[in-house]
């Protein structure tokens, strides 16, 4: 789905467009970030855009979807139902952009064409939780653990304490480098 900046203008300025569509984003999706996104459902979003003052278009969509991405710990396919809305600025020219707050979404429109698919795909992946695990790793009493090695959570006393107690061999020797060396001062 394209827009077209001044058509929006002239047709849109008193009362916005409204739309209903639903968006096919998955080979798109798969060709850019093959690692990130493994499928994607048809991409159902409605919303408006409206022409502001300075002649700048205020874009709105509730976008509904599920995406199958690697679980983070796995790799295993795991499911994201996704139901979120977006709010994005287009502007003529950089100049414009100063009109709007910092946390505000402005894009510059360049050729005079909103690609409303790329922004409902780039929206789609800051949507991927930076965790994303799979029913059974979200319910797993023990995390995964092998010869030399194991998964711990940041700020889990009990891990914490057993690596801190945990020497490696290499550098066991220093261990008590610094009592020695407090020795000596003493003298």
């Amino acid at each position: 789905m394209k827009l077209s900046l001044s058509e929006l203008q002239k047709e849109y300025r008193h009362e916005p467009l409204k739309f209903d569509e639903v968006l096919d984003l998955k080979a798109d999706l798969m060709e850019r970030y093959p690692d990130e996104v493994l499928d994607v459902t048809p991409v159902h979003i409605n919303g408006m855009v409206s022409v502001e003052d300075g002649g700048d278009a205020l874009f709105y969509a509730h976008v509904k979807t599920t995406m199958t991405v690697p679980s983070t710990r796995s790799l295993a396919p795991v499911e994201l139902p996704m139901a979120f809305d977006v709010t994005e600025f287009y502007v003529a020219s950089q100049a414009a952009v100063d009109r709007y707050e910092k946390t505000d979404v402005v894009l510059v429109v360049a050729d005079d064409e909103i690609d409303v698919d790329k922004a409902i795909a780039d929206n789609l992946l800051l949507q991927i939780p930076m965790q994303v695990l799979t029913k059974a790793e979200q319910s797993a009493d023990q995390l995964p653990e092998g010869h030399g090695w194991q998964v711990t959570v940041e700020g889990d006393k009990e891990a914490d304490e057993s690596d801190s107690q945990t020497v490696d061999p290499r550098l066991a020797k220093l261990k008590n480098f610094f009592d020695e060396s407090s020795k000596g001062d003493e003298k």
